[in-house]
This record gives structure tokens, sequence and C-alpha cells, in this order.
């Protein structure tokens, strides 16, 4: 019998990507500190808003991945 995983990610994680998805369809989601960084213009970046915003407040997310430097 194969062994069950622990899910990566929160529900609640969830709802909040869910909840910036939204932000984001309705065109009132915003980037940057206190929304200065302008209108987001992808699914990605409101996924990562929203990803962001559920690590803020310490739910299950993995960390994010380290740049490499050049």
């Amino acid at each position: 019998m194969a062994k069950r995983r622990t899910p990566r990610y929160s529900r609640g994680a969830g709802t909040d990507v869910e909840n910036e998805m939204r932000r984001y369809k309705r065109g009132t989601a915003r980037s940057g500190r206190g929304g200065r960084g302008g209108r987001v213009k992808s699914r990605k970046q409101a996924v990562a808003i929203g990803l962001s915003k559920a690590r803020k407040k310490g739910k299950k997310v993995p960390a994010k991945r380290a740049r490499r430097s050049k």
C-alpha cells in the first residue's frame, strides 16, 4: 500500500490564494507594499501574492525558493 503524503499547502493557504484570484479577476488586485506597485497583470503574479500573504499569516506554505546569483 502506498504511503500517504502530507499536503504541502494548508486549506487556509488555498483560501488566501482563492481570495487573491478573485481580486485579480475583478481588477482590484495590486502589487507591492501598500499597492503602490500597480495592477496585477498575470494569474501567476496573483497566485504568488496569495501565497505570500498566507506565508505572512503563518499558514502552511513551503518556503520561497532561493534565487541563484549570477
